[in-house]
C-alpha cells in the first residue's frame, strides 16, 4: 500500500496534537500518584536524592520504634522504683512499732511481717520488666539505646539488682530479720538424787533437796525474766516442778529419771538455782552444767536489733531515691531524642517531598491549558483537512 500524503498543515497540526496528548498523559500520572518525579528517568538528580532522605527517615522510623520501647523498659523500672520505696515505708512501720512495745511475742509478730515485705519487695523487682528486659533484675538486663544510624550516638543504661537483697553484691541490701529457733534444753547437772524417780517421786525424799527448801526458776534475761519459785513441801512432786517449768516457758518437759534429766525446747534462756532451808541440807547447784544447744533468739528481741533494721531501711530508701533519679535522667534523655528523631524524620521527608512532590493545583491548571490546547489541535486538523475538501470541490 503506498504511502499516504499529508499536507505540511495537516502534518504540523497532528504533531501538536501529539505532543498534547503526550504532555496529558503526564499531567494525569502526576495528578493521580501525587508525584512530580515517578521514576529515575522523569529527574535522575531529584529522585535519587529524595531516595536518600527517605531511607534515612525510614532507618530513624525504626530506630524511633526502639526508642519508644526503651521508654516503655525505663517507666516499667521507674513504677517498680515507687512500689518498692512503698514496701520499705511500710517495713519501716513494722520496725518502729516493734521499737514501740516490750512484748517479745508482739515483736516478733512484727519481725515476721518485716520479712514478709522483703521478700514482696525482692518480688516486686523481679517482676518490673517489659519485653525481656528488667533493669531491676541485675546481670544481662543492662539497656543500649541507639540514636542515630550507625550507633555513634547512643545511651548506656545500667541495670541495678534489687532482686536479692541478702547478696553481697546487691544494690539495695536489706536484711532479713532473724527468727526464733528454739533450742534443747537439759538440765545436765541437776543433783535430785541417787538412784531413779518419776513425776510421783516427792521432792523431800531425793537426797539433797527437803521440806522448806526453795526452786527459783528463771526465764528470760534483764527486765522481760520471767521468774517462778516453788517451795518444797512434803507434797511436792518432780511431776511439780516440771509444771512449774512449763508455767514460765510455755514448754513441755520430759523428766528421765535414769538419767537423771529434764529436758525440753526452750525460746529464751533459761536457769534453776536452789535455796536450802535452815535444815542444813546442801541441795543441788541446779545451774552448774545446765545447758541450751541450738537457741537463736529473734533478731528484734532487744531495741538495738531494731535499730540496726531502722539504720538499714534508711539506707535503702536513700539508695532507692538515688537510682529514681538516675533512670528519671535516663528517661528523659531517651524521651528528648525520641521526639527529636520524629523531628528529624519529618524534615528528611519533607526535603524529600519538595524534590518529587508534584503540586496538585499547578497540575490541574496545566491539564485544563492542556485540554484546551488539545481542542484548539483538534480544530486546526479539522481547518487544515477543509483546504483539500475545497480542492476536491473544484474537480467536482
Amino acid at each position: 500500500m503506498a504511502d499516504i500524503t499529508l499536507t505540511a498543515a495537516v502534518r504540523n497540526n497532528l504533531s501538536t496534537l501529539q505532543s498534547t496528548a503526550s504532555m496529558i498523559s503526564s499531567t494525569q500520572e502526576r495528578l493521580s500518584t501525587g508525584m512530580k518525579v515517578n521514576s529515575a528517568l522523569d529527574n535522575p538528580n531529584s529522585y535519587f536524592t529524595a531516595a536518600s532522605l527517605n531511607n534515612r527517615a525510614s532507618d530513624l522510623s525504626n530506630l524511633q520504634d526502639d526508642m519508644g520501647q526503651s521508654v516503655s523498659t525505663l517507666t516499667a523500672a521507674d513504677k517498680g522504683i515507687k512500689a518498692i520505696s512503698k514496701l520499705v515505708d511500710a517495713a519501716k512501720g513494722k520496725a518502729n512499732q516493734a521499737l514501740q512495745s516490750e512484748d517479745k511475742e508482739q515483736r516478733a509478730k512484727y519481725s515476721k511481717e518485716f520479712n514478709d515485705l522483703r521478700t514482696q519487695i525482692q518480688d516486686l523487682a523481679k517482676d518490673s520488666g517489659y519485653k525481656g528486659k528488667n533493669l531491676l533484675g541485675g546481670d544481662g538486663n543492662d539497656l543500649k539505646v541507639k540514636f542515630n544510624e550507625d550507633g555513634t550516638s547512643k545511651l548506656d543504661i545500667k541495670s541495678v539488682d534489687f532482686t536479692d537483697l541478702s547478696a553481697a553484691d546487691s544494690d539495695l541490701k536489706l536484711g532479713a530479720v532473724q527468727q526464733l529457733e528454739k533450742g534443747d534444753f537439759t538440765s545436765g547437772a541437776m543433783t535430785l538424787g541417787s538412784g531413779t524417780f518419776e513425776a510421783a517421786t516427792k521432792l523431800d525424799t531425793l537426797d539433797n533437796y527437803a521440806a522448806g527448801g526453795k526452786i527459783t526458776i528463771k526465764y528470760g534475761s534483764g527486765d522481760d525474766a520471767k521468774t517462778k519459785e516453788l517451795e518444797i513441801t512434803a507434797d511436792n512432786t518432780v511431776g511439780d516442778l516440771a509444771a512449774a517449768i512449763k508455767e514460765v516457758t510455755g514448754e513441755d518437759f520430759t523428766i528421765d529419771g535414769t538419767a537423771k534429766t529434764l529436758s525440753g525446747k526452750v525460746a529464751d534462756d533459761l536457769t534453776f538455782s536452789y535455796e536450802a532451808s535452815s535444815g542444813g541440807e546442801t541441795g543441788g547447784e541446779l545451774s552448774t552444767g545446765d545447758t541450751t544447744t541450738g537457741l537463736v533468739k529473734n533478731g528484734w528481741s532487744e531495741d538495738a536489733g531494731i535499730e540496726a533494721s531502722l539504720e538499714t531501711l534508711k539506707t535503702a530508701q536513700d539508695s532507692l531515691r538515688a537510682q529514681a533519679s538516675t533512670f528519671g535522667t535516663n528517661l528523659s534523655v531517651v524521651q528528648n531524642r525520641k521526639n527529636f528523631t520524629a523531628d528529624m524524620i519529618n524534615t528528611l521527608e519533607v526535603g524529600a517531598g519538595k524534590l518529587t512532590l508534584a503540586d496538585t493545583n499547578k497540575e490541574g491548571a496545566n491539564l485544563a491549558a492542556l485540554q484546551t490546547q488539545q481542542q484548539l489541535a483538534t480544530s486546526t486538523l479539522a481547518l487544515a483537512a477543509r483546504a483539500n475538501q475545497s480542492v476536491l470541490q473544484l474537480i467536482r
